[in-house]
């Protein structure tokens, strides 16, 4: 069986179809999906927005939305969320959909910038991602939030970046214990560098041996993690599907729990949507993780 690692060595052509999202949608949807991100992120706002822009990194500015129940009156559990885009896209501005589900059934929601690329390195990205959960840990208490009960997820280049935060090794860093995560739930996220480095997001990423080996979160899986959910839409390219069926087995053969869901009927794009209603596959894999916490 081919490993993702060595996919880097697949053709060219079949490596790009292989991680193009955009090639699955028309040009119509996928200008519709993001429209649809933008829009459905509105509400939450209004409705149950909390605090705005509340800067989390001083080295890099960047800051990040907390929306949760009325005054926050918890400490209530967390959902921090890092949106998706390639690493070269999109912003928190287009990545609230869930807050307004999760809010109406007590748990508060962080959604995070971070600086893209090509403006920055994928390190620099990833260490931002760490401040901001950092943060959350530190002075979520002063918001609201259970630095205790914790979860953590991402769509797209943004499950790379909540693997990122899964990884071991770097929480000592930021002040953090090794288990700050308790539950995780990663969509059609990438968790193997190398095929990227070969294909079409190397012109943005240009990423080196060291970077492939120290920033692909599959490689740095720790022992008994907490429980995730790795989840995937049904009409995916088929390097998202590969590298969320991988990641989920190597979490496993490490002694933690990975469940894992394909979504019917569901693309790339639009199965974050299906975060909008808790009666959803995907909303109920998330309530029902983050209820699980401790």
């Amino acid at each position: 069986m081919i490993t993702l690692t060595e996919e880097a060595g697949f053709d060219p052509a079949r490596l790009d179809r292989d991680y193009n999202a955009k090639a699955t949608v028309s040009p119509e949807a996928f200008a519709a999906e993001m429209v649809r991100y933008r829009e459905a992120s509105i509400a939450p706002r209004a409705d149950w927005g909390q605090h705005f822009d509340v800067v989390y990194d001083e080295e890099s500015g960047q800051r990040i939305d907390i929306f949760g129940p009325p005054s926050l009156s918890g400490p209530c559990p967390v959902f921090v969320f890092v949106h998706g885009g390639y690493w070269r896209a999109l912003s928190k501005e287009d990545s609230a959909m869930m807050a307004g589900m999760l809010a109406a059934e007590g748990i508060a929601t962080v959604v995070v910038d971070y600086r893209l690329a090509p403006e920055v390195t994928l390190a620099e990205i990833t260490r931002e991602v760490r401040a901001a959960l950092a943060f959350v840990w530190h002075h979520g208490r002063e918001y609201g939030l259970d630095p205790d009960r914790i979860a953590v997820g991402g769509s797209s280049a943004g499950g790379h970046l909540a693997g990122a935060l899964l990884a071991e090794g770097w929480q000592h860093d930021f002040g953090l214990p090794s288990d700050v995560v308790k539950f995780a739930m990663p969509v059609s996220g990438l968790f193997e560098l190398a095929p990227l480095a070969a294909t079409f997001p190397q012109e943005w990423l240009n990423l080196g041996a060291a970077d492939v080996d120290e920033l692909s979160p599959i490689r740095h899986i720790p022992v008994r993690g907490c429980p995730i959910t790795v989840a995937w839409a049904e009409h995916e390219a088929d390097g998202f599907e590969r590298q969320s069926l991988a990641y989920a087995e190597r979490w496993t053969a490490a002694g933690g729990e990975a469940k894992t869901i394909k979504v019917a009927n569901r693309n790339h794009y639009n199965i974050l949507m299906d975060w909008c209603s808790r009666e959803t596959e995907m909303s109920q894999a998330l309530l029902t993780g983050i209820r699980n916490i401790g």
